[in-house]
């Protein structure tokens, strides 16, 4: 979800220290040997350990909507080497006139009209409705919330969670997203007497709650800038224009955690908030997803993803034309 306003940081926190990792250098004790067994009961045995792991991975079978598990170990505040020119990427991308994105925050247009403590939790609610879920879609869901009143965690906490499933749908997983909003009004009702917490690490123990949505509220909720909000925009381009790798490797990075994390190692603390909305306008017009429009974008010289995934899909089309 991109964020639309622009920020007076009130303060920077820093980043939490390295912890130590555990001993890994002594090693295990050498097994005892297994007894024989035939080939078709070793195979067996192996299938039914790995149906035992992914039942234990998964047991509900449905995918997790919340996102990968925050690691202050990760040393986001380590510094590293800025990518060369990335100065004259973003400077670039700000000059091209199409990047508006198409979605604003829809908390945005109740700033005025709801007092402080319930524009927090409408921020959070806000932020808990938007995960794998359309921006308009989210936007529609939170409006209802709003109109019928249920913006505050005592209104929330008191409701039917039949009645916020039937208000909230169609977002995705809406009846889980219920669920963990019946569970984070009563929270904020016990332990915050109804506001929303104003610490990263407790944003991130309530339930639903992930990075990307904690660092999104303390910015938007808080307006004090904790860490950069990526989301699949900010992590796809970031990755083309080879802006973030996995630590100690030259691999691209596997999730949005990942490319938060690289990404905060070297991007000046002032960009972190205007990162965001750029990027997104930036991937929802020019730097899409599929067959990017790399013949519009001005900074095409720059990256070194730069007219291979668009070849690529012209290429196949062309193939199966042919066919």
């Amino acid at each position: 979800m991109p964020i639309t306003r622009s920020f007076t940081k009130k303060s920077i926190l820093q980043q939490g220290q390295v912890q130590p990792g555990a001993d890994l250098s002594t090693s295990p004790p050498n097994p005892a040997p297994e007894p024989r067994v035939s080939a078709g009961r070793k195979r067996q045995k192996n299938n039914a350990l790995k149906i035992s792991k992914e039942e234990t991975k998964n047991p509900s079978g449905l995918p997790d909507i919340e996102e990968l598990s925050y690691n202050k170990a990760n040393g986001s505040a380590v510094s590293s080497e800025p990518p060369a020119n990335w100065e004259k990427v973003l400077e670039g991308i700000r000059k091209m006139k199409t990047l508006e994105p198409v979605y604003s925050l829809g908390v945005d247009e109740t700033d005025s009209s709801l007092p402080p403590k319930e524009r927090r939790f409408a921020v959070l609610l806000s932020a808990l409705l938007s995960s794998l879920t359309k921006d308009k879609v989210a936007d529609g869901a939170l409006q209802r919330l709003l109109q019928n009143g249920l913006h505050t965690a005592e209104a929330i906490d008191k409701a039917d969670e039949a009645t916020i499933k039937d208000l909230i749908y169609p977002v995705a997983f809406y009846t889980r997203k219920s669920c963990n909003m019946k569970k984070i009004a009563k929270i904020c009702l016990t332990k915050y007497d109804g506001d929303i917490p104003s610490s990263l690490d407790k944003l991130l123990a309530l339930p639903g709650i992930g990075p990307k949505m904690a660092n999104m509220v303390m910015t938007l909720g808080w307006f004090n800038v904790q860490g950069i909000c990526v989301d699949t925009h900010v992590h796809r381009i970031c990755n083309r224009l080879g802006w973030v790798t996995q630590p100690g490797t030259k691999q691209k990075t596997s999730s949005p955690e990942q490319t938060r994390e690289a990404l905060q190692r070297w991007l000046p603390k002032e960009e972190w908030v205007r990162i965001n909305p750029l990027l997104v306008g930036f991937g929802q017009t020019i730097c899409t997803p599929l067959r990017p429009c790399c013949g519009m974008c001005t900074v095409s010289e720059f990256c070194p993803s730069a007219f291979k995934e668009s070849s690529t899909s012209s290429s196949k089309s062309k193939k199966s034309g042919k066919r």
